[in-house]
């Protein structure tokens, strides 16, 4: 600011200190007003009071070697981790070959930061998808090219959780799809069918589809003849959550505009050509947030199987915990789980809002 003085020389007036910089930031954007000064002083003392004490108990007073002993420790027990890692990755995949499971988990978290570019998507990288799952599963499995085989029981951890939940959501989608287009078909046969079965599905919950595959489903069979209780986990998953897609999919297909439909016909497009080149496009855009919320949810019920027995990490880590040497340091473990949990579903939330922000046409 400037001021002229009687002699006519300019004179520069400085604003106060209280007004610019740090203090000013401050003042403005926390003591502003009554209301933000009591905000401030509660999130501040929440701070004080609960996050710094744990960031003491997690990382300054914890313990990190395999071989410290917590029992003497006042912080964090991450020794709990750094001891049992390879059994709560892993479960009883035999702990002398574990370079196949850790191969086949970076080939598949390579495909899918790959596949995030829409550049890449063309059928090359179909056919690296194809190849890379056959790879996957050969390295897992074994029994062939001199690996030595491993029964599928012994899969376990991380390998598991990866297994059901992304050939779950991959085969849910694509079903989810065809349920909603049957709902609205003008054929009674096939619209009673899928209403009946969404509203079926939808009306009980995955306990109830997983013990049924693991305890109904076997009696069924004839004698002599088994399924995997792995697959029949999976098959359960994936009816589960496509009757859901199929809900959040039919919004998408009521949601659009009825000259859609006629501009289709008027260009004597199909059923087939009006759904997969017109509709379908815009409609599967339009639900994208609600369709990630579902396959969230459903990477997460992914958990669930330890309920029927099947080690998952949860499983893989509650048998660790059972060990008397690590109890009473389950909140260490769980946390890490947390953790491995959150990566995975945040990958999944952050690709949904780039892929909404790349197919934004402005309308």
């Amino acid at each position: 600011m400037e001021l002229k003085t009687k002699t006519g020389n300019k004179k520069v007036i400085k604003p106060p200190i209280a007004s610019v910089g740090i203090i000013g930031w401050i003042r403005e954007n926390l003591f502003s007003t009554p209301l933000n000064t009591f905000l401030t002083i509660i999130i501040v003392s929440l701070f004080w009071f609960s996050i710094i004490p744990f960031l003491k108990w997690a990382f300054l007073d914890a313990c990190w070697h395999p071989d410290a002993n917590c029992k003497e420790a006042t912080g964090a027990c991450w020794s709990i981790i750094t001891s049992n890692y390879k059994v709560i990755l892993f479960g009883f995949y035999p702990q002398d070959i574990l370079w196949r499971p850790i191969t086949a988990i970076a080939i598949l978290v390579s495909l899918l930061v790959i596949s995030r570019n829409r550049n890449y998507w063309n059928a090359f990288l179909g056919y690296a998808w194809i190849i890379s799952l056959v790879l996957m599963g050969v390295l897992l499995k074994g029994g062939i090219f001199g690996l030595a085989p491993v029964d599928i029981e012994k899969w376990g951890g991380i390998i598991l959780t990866l297994l059901l939940s992304v050939f779950g959501l991959t085969s849910a989608y694509p079903i989810g799809i065809l349920l909603a287009l049957g709902r609205q078909s003008k054929m009674p046969v096939i619209k009673t069918f899928c209403i009946f079965y969404i509203e079926l599905i939808r009306g009980v919950p995955l306990i109830s589809l997983l013990f049924m595959s693991s305890v109904v489903f076997p009696l069924f069979l004839p004698e002599g003849v088994s399924i995997n209780g792995i697959l029949r986990a999976q098959i359960a998953i994936i009816l589960f959550t496509a009757a859901y897609i199929a809900e959040v999919v039919r919004g998408g297909l009521q949601g659009m505009n009825k000259g859609q439909f006629e501009a289709a016909d008027a260009i004597g497009l199909n059923y087939s050509q009006t759904m997969r080149l017109i509709i379908l496009p815009q409609a599967l855009k339009i639900v994208i947030p609600p369709s990630v919320s579902v396959l969230i949810s459903a990477f997460k019920d992914t958990s669930l199987v330890v309920i029927i027995g099947l080690y998952d990490l949860l499983k893989t880590t509650q048998s660790t915990l059972s060990d008397p040497k690590w109890m009473g340091f389950s909140a260490e473990a769980y946390i890490f789980i947390a953790l491995i949990y959150f990566v995975c579903c945040f990958f999944m939330s952050n690709y949904s809002r780039k892929l909404e922000k790349e197919l934004d046409t402005g309308l």
